[in-house]
């Protein structure tokens, strides 16, 4: 199929669930009841990217406060109760961080639990997400390493593990979420694409790396406007992707200031181009994406082409996102009739 379409991973809470709009959601229930709330709310977000066309599904992220520490603060090693405020993205922003207390290690599965249940619910291509080695170090305060390349390493061994064992549930992609690519290059050509490598080299299925400007909230859309009228760090960081051992990288696009050109410096992969703007609440229609997806095609070959969105959805309203889905997919639709 040309121009298959995906979502690059979380889609916002319902507020029977959790705090509505928030990247950091308070969870309303607990236990055994908050299980159930979580499974439901996964039903939902597995058929509303159905109903809109989307082939490759995810979970939505429903079991998870933050993309970043639903993996990361389940690790021995990691301190969630001591939280230390710090600049992360090149100081774009300050969070409350968890804290690396000691050796980072993998003591029990941490997402299996979820991704049966959403291997058990679809019979569509299923993607997991996880975050990447250098986007958990940005992410966490570190008094055991001293290094943030030893860290990442520690952190790499410990997902690899993770997805071996999504692998054998019946996961088709995986896709490694590294937002902090886009901000240290030095350290990207240093360690962070070995790290990288670490996580998906010969994985058994098929493997993504995204790296995009960041969720649609204040700090990042500020970020973004004082780029310029070109945003050039693809430029940077598209001949490193085009070495490693990923298949696919997930990148922005719609709405952006990203030169269209850079998506001739990826060399052989796929990539899955953000289709959808998620810093707006405007809906897209699908001449607006399938517009998008005409822009790619000067650059790739149809068959390398996947549609997806720029980034996560957590922090929108739920109306909107889902109708952003339905976009999405009507879009991709259109694309592939005018294309033949």
């Amino acid at each position: 199929m040309r121009f298959p379409t995906t979502i690059a991973g979380s889609l916002p809470k319902p507020d029977w669930l959790a705090d509505p709009e928030k990247l950091w959601p308070s969870w309303h229930l607990a236990g055994d009841a908050l299980r159930v709330a979580q499974a439901d709310a996964t039903r939902v977000a597995l058929f509303e990217q159905l109903r809109s066309g989307i082939d490759v599904v995810t979970d939505g992220e429903q079991s998870r406060r933050h993309f970043v520490h639903g993996f990361a603060g389940a690790l021995d090693g990691v301190d969630t109760s001591k939280l230390e405020r710090r600049g992360i993205r090149g100081d774009r922003y300050e969070a409350d961080c968890p804290t690396i207390v000691g050796p980072v290690r993998r003591a029990a599965a941490i997402h299996a639990r979820e991704t049966h249940f959403a291997r058990e619910s679809t019979t569509q291509r299923l993607k997991v997400t996880l975050p990447g080695p250098m986007t958990i170090v940005d992410t966490l305060v570190d008094h055991h390493y001293g290094s943030r390349a030893k860290a990442a390493f520690a952190f790499a061994h410990a997902l690899r593990a993770e997805i071996d064992e999504l692998v054998a549930i019946g996961v088709d992609v995986v896709q490694i979420d590294e937002p902090a690519f886009n901000v240290y290059f030095d350290e990207v050509e240093a360690w962070g694409i070995d790290a990288l490598d670490a996580v998906v080299s010969g994985v058994g299925c098929e493997t993504v790396v995204h790296v995009c400007y960041g969720y649609g909230v204040p700090a990042n859309v500020s970020w973004k406007s004082a780029l310029g009228s070109q945003w050039d760090q693809y430029a940077h960081l598209f001949p490193m992707l085009a070495r490693s051992s990923v298949h696919t990288v997930s990148m922005e696009l719609a709405g952006s200031h990203v030169p269209t050109h850079v998506l001739g410096l990826l060399g052989e992969k796929n990539v899955a181009v953000g289709v959808i703007d998620v810093a707006t609440n405007e809906i897209e229609s699908a001449e607006d994406v399938a517009a998008t997806i005409d822009l790619a095609r000067r650059y790739l070959p149809d068959e390398r082409i996947q549609c997806s969105t720029n980034c996560g959805m957590a922090p929108m309203p739920r109306d909107v996102a889902y109708a952003k889905l339905r976009a999405l997919g009507a879009g991709a639709a259109l694309a592939r009739e005018r294309a033949g």
